[in-house]
């Protein structure tokens, strides 16, 4: 359709779509495997592919005089790549300082131990009475399976069988609490 690349390059100055998807689908690999070579990511090299091409077509009145279009358009996505790059090296950087921020904020003053002590007593609050019973006796008292079930008058096995019940409950809930404290905080320091 376009004689040289050139008049491929008039054209897209122009606004002539036609010679921009000419353009994108004869270097679109080429520049696909050469971000991949700098950021290892086939994702973050599809995007960047994206993004550069995009450029091209936004400014697409300055390539009129633009001599070697692949030059340039390496050049245009090693910078962007770099750029992007970066930006991703500072956000890591600021959630590293938020994570850290945060850990000694959690820290200071047994804010840690408070917080999970209090999810702990919560969390065996909210367990059925029989399970709850079962459990202090075994954790706070340190009674073995056989003491507990002829306290209660239940089984061994129950005993057993209670204690999984009552361990997996807790966890989950000073989970579900410890990560609802955590996006707290992010949300409160942002």
């Amino acid at each position: 359709m376009f004689d040289s690349e050139k008049n491929l390059l008039v054209e897209l100055a122009a606004g002539n779509e036609s010679a921009f998807k000419e353009l994108f689908n004869q270097y679109h690999k080429q520049l696909g495997t050469y971000i991949f070579r700098i950021t290892n990511s086939y994702e973050l090299a599809e995007e960047i592919v994206q993004d550069v091409f995009l450029k091209v077509w936004m400014n697409h009145e300055l390539f009129a005089n633009v001599t070697c279009f692949k030059a340039y358009l390496f050049v245009l996505s090693r910078n962007h790549t770099l750029n992007y790059l970066r930006k991703l090296t500072k956000e890591q950087m600021h959630k590293n300082e938020w994570e850290q921020h945060s850990i000694r904020t959690l820290k200071s003053d047994n804010t840690t131990d408070k917080l999970y002590y209090g999810l702990l007593d919560k969390a065996i609050d909210r367990l059925p009475v029989q399970q709850q019973k079962v459990y202090l006796l075994s954790r706070h008292q340190r009674l073995k399976y056989a003491e507990i079930a002829s306290r209660l008058d239940i089984s061994r096995e129950t005993v057993k069988k209670y204690l999984q019940i009552a361990t997996a409950s807790i966890t989950e809930y000073v989970k579900a609490g410890l990560q609802a404290i955590l996006v707290f905080i992010f949300l409160y320091i942002l």
